[in-house]
């Protein structure tokens, strides 16, 4: 027997991508590199040698890109600002063919019926405010509230919801702590101060936003709930330090207006003071929250590892992406809740959901069949479904990724799009997962056996 579980009837549903992952050429029209621009350039940092100098030429092929949104009824879509093509310095002089380029793409995706979700950084920090110091340089907050006011000043007329920063853990963690992301330094001391900063920042542009647009403006977090791997004292307290690290080093400092007390512990004589008056700008208020969820921490106490001393375990009975990344449903709907429950009643949306499974490099005649993708977004979108039943204010869900693109220091090895992109030939097909999330926004929700 067939069951339909249906959503609120104005939830949102849309997909995700980031201006480094598709649009290419990345330093045409006047365009300032950006640090993935010369993280993906330096030899030995990105699998295969790749790069994003064309990715999925959205740059040039955005309209049919817009057709494609259009075709799979997309209420919604969620892309990201290029800091360097509207600045190319980071500050100073804007770029007006920059500012045209996603003036354009907003126009058309209005026409096309699709609400523009506007993020203004994801990642790729224009490289001339990196050579003054990126985000471990407090001006990084004037820096980008000139940009964020900039954007809404031109298009907060248009844009439905705006996005200051995207996960500011990956920021922090990758690109200064771990040095695996750009721009790829590895210093325990820098991690903190770029995580301030980067909260500083979106402070001061939510407030940038506001004096340009009555739209909403909010921020996106990645979290990922973590559950001990055992009820032993050392690995309840192990993931205590895990989920302090990643989770609540970024929530509380919003919804609080400080950092967990584990802080200064996990870190140490790396740890900074800051001024009390920084979190008056943090805890600007926010109208949503978006979380991006792709998988849980299953957890054990570990001393070698560095800062959190604590290391995922592999559960055995488990599905695993491409990414190594479990297949753990549950984790969203728990996750929702629990921000819900213990830290705001704004609306929250799934910004980031999927999952990377093997696709072939040049889709089939018949087409691209990936039944594991297809399973993983059904049992997701059933767990946000089962937040919303347990009282989380969830409005929308964005699947990640509109198209197969440029996973990162992944390059692309890694397939996570419901479209399938042939790189040779930039031809796009909509995978069976693609058909399937069109039938979905159709029925506002989803059918199971």
């Amino acid at each position: 027997m067939t069951t339909h579980h249906t959503f609120p009837p104005d939830f949102l549903w849309g997909a995700a991508t980031a201006a480094y992952q598709i649009e290419g050429s990345p330093l045409a029209d006047g365009a300032g590199p950006s640090i993935w621009h010369r993280f993906s350039h330096t030899p030995g940092l990105v699998k295969n040698g790749d790069n994003g100098d064309v990715a999925c030429d959205h740059y040039r092929r955005w309209k049919g890109d817009i057709a494609l949104m259009r075709e799979l009824g997309l209420g919604a879509y969620r892309f990201s600002v290029a800091w360097g093509r509207v600045f190319p310095d980071g500050a100073g002089a804007v770029n007006q063919k920059g500012l045209d380029f996603y003036r354009a793409l907003v126009d058309q995706l209005l026409e096309a019926g699709i609400e523009p979700m506007a993020t203004l950084y994801h990642w790729d920090l224009p490289a001339a405010l990196d050579d003054r110091g990126g985000w471990l340089n407090r001006d990084v907050a004037s820096w980008f509230s000139d940009y964020a006011q900039t954007m809404a000043r031109a298009l907060g007329d248009r844009v439905a919801m705006w996005v200051t920063i995207n996960e500011p853990w990956v920021i922090a963690t990758g690109g200064y702590l771990h040095g695996g992301l750009a721009p790829g330094h590895r210093n325990r001391f820098e991690g903190p101060i770029a995580t301030h900063n980067i909260l500083r920042a979106h402070g001061a542009g939510v407030r940038a936003c506001r004096a340009e647009t009555k739209a909403p403006v909010g921020i996106v977090l990645n979290l990922e709930p973590k559950y001990p791997a055992s009820d032993g004292e050392a690995d309840v307290a192990a993931t205590r330090r895990a989920d302090a690290f990643m989770n609540r080093q970024y929530l509380d400092p919003l919804f609080r207006g400080a950092y967990p007390v584990e802080m200064p512990e996990l870190f140490g004589e790396a740890w900074p003071s800051h001024p009390v008056s920084d979190f008056d700008l943090i805890t600007t208020p926010i109208d949503f929250l978006g979380v991006n969820y792709y998988s849980r921490g299953l957890t054990k106490d570990d001393p070698g590892v560095a800062i959190e001393r604590a290391s995922r375990v592999r559960n055995p009975s488990a599905a695993y992406t491409e990414m190594g990344w479990e297949v753990f449903p549950q984790g969203l709907s728990d996750i929702l809740v629990r921000v819900a429950d213990e830290y705001t009643n704004v609306p929250l949306y799934v910004t980031e959901n999927g999952a990377a499974f093997y696709d072939p490099p040049v889709a089939l005649a018949e087409g691209v069949d990936d039944p594991l993708r297809v399973a993983y977004l059904r049992e997701h979108l059933l767990a946000v479904r089962d937040a919303i039943t347990r009282g989380a204010e969830v409005r929308g869900y964005f699947a990640w990724s509109l198209m197969d693109n440029f996973e990162w220091s992944e390059g692309y090895a890694r397939r996570f799009g419901i479209v399938h992109v042939d790189y040779a030939t930039q031809t796009r097909t909509v995978k069976r997962s693609g058909r399937w999330y069109a039938d979905v926004i159709r029925s506002n929700g989803v059918s199971t056996n």
